[in-house]
């Protein structure tokens, strides 16, 4: 469900787009820190907000970095 939002971001497609792993963090709702494959050797860690049920909202890229590698931590940020 993300996907497109980061593309829009990026301005760029992405043929591989594979999370490889996550962390979360209850906050007033969920973030999800998700490590991307996005192709060749390249990764990205996204921060993804998942709202309370109640809220009745879509899952929001809140934000991402790139240039990541495989070994790199996935850490909260």
């Amino acid at each position: 469900k993300v996907k497109p939002l980061l593309e829009e971001k990026e301005g760029r497609t992405f043929d591989v787009f594979t999370a490889v792993e996550f962390k979360t963090q209850v906050v007033a709702g969920t973030n999800y820190f998700i490590k991307v494959h996005v192709g060749n050797d390249e990764f990205m860690h996204l921060r993804v907000f998942r709202s309370l049920p109640h809220e009745n909202k879509s899952l929001s890229l809140h934000s991402y970095q790139s240039s990541k590698t495989k070994h790199d931590e996935l850490a909260f940020f």
